[in-house]
């Protein structure tokens, strides 16, 4: 089992996870153009992904989504709060509304949907297993809640929000509706609500951990890096960081 980003921040944002034949990819957020160029980066092309697999409505996370399932007749999968938005886009594409409570295989992977407090309409995140180990993905979550620690717990990767630094998000030049809509419940997990949902889970047979989404004005890669390792109490260099135009290179689960 492996993974790697595309990209994570504001500007588009997409994961690869890969068992076997089995290739799947979480979000699209870019052009078909870009994506196939951060593809071929990887190694990989379009041909080879058995689907796409949608967290949320937002641009950042779904601007691509269509245009590229449509020229490359992929499957895609979205809980039906966030299909209702996209009728229209979406019309001639096979999609697939997934039910958030329930886990479900696209072959060899097994895909596990976590319901998360985001403003979206249904916006989930996800986890992804072998049988043997479990990738976990949290992002575009406000708070942490005891269905989103459950899930987590015991993955033997974590990709994991850490968007901004509370503080210079207070003091940035964000307008006070936009610093209370990032900041909010429904928002973005700040450094330190990461740390804290990272202490409170079951690490034990990690070996990947991956700070993602950060702003790039209201975060610093050293401050996401230094809050993540003194939980884990391992190495800074240990806790990778995903860029937004380098995104992260292949990364094994043994």
């Amino acid at each position: 089992m492996r993974f790697a980003l595309l990209g994570s921040g504001s500007e588009g944002n997409a994961l690869v996870v890969q068992v076997g034949a089995t290739t799947l990819l979480m979000d699209c957020g870019f052009s078909v153009t870009e994506t196939l160029t951060r593809l071929a980066r990887l190694g990989l092309c379009a041909e080879q992904f058995n689907g796409i697999l949608v967290t949320h409505e937002h641009s950042d996370h779904i601007a691509g989504v269509a245009r590229l399932a449509r020229k490359f007749n992929l499957p895609v999968w979205m809980t039906h709060g966030t299909a209702r938005f996209q009728q229209h886009a979406f019309a001639d594409i096979r999609v697939h509304e997934l039910n958030p409570h329930q886990a479900f295989s696209i072959n060899d992977i097994e895909v596990q949907p976590i319901l998360v407090p985001h403003d979206a309409g249904e916006p989930v995140q996800y986890t992804f297993s072998d049988g043997a180990h479990k990738l976990g993905v949290l992002t575009d979550t406000g708070h942490a809640t005891a269905h989103i620690q459950t899930l987590l717990s015991g993955c033997a990767a974590l990709v994991l929000e850490c968007n901004h630094d509370a503080e210079m998000l207070l003091n940035g030049r964000y307008p006070a509706s936009l610093k209370q809509r990032v900041g909010g419940r429904l928002g973005h997990l700040n450094n330190q609500q990461s740390a804290d949902l990272l202490a409170g889970l079951d690490n034990t047979r990690l070996q990947h951990i991956v700070a993602a989404h950060l702003s790039q004005q209201n975060n610093r890669s050293e401050l996401a890096v230094s809050a993540l390792s003194q939980v884990l109490n391992c190495e800074r260099e240990w806790v990778a960081v995903a860029d937004q135009k380098l995104g992260l290179d292949w990364r094994e689960i043994a």
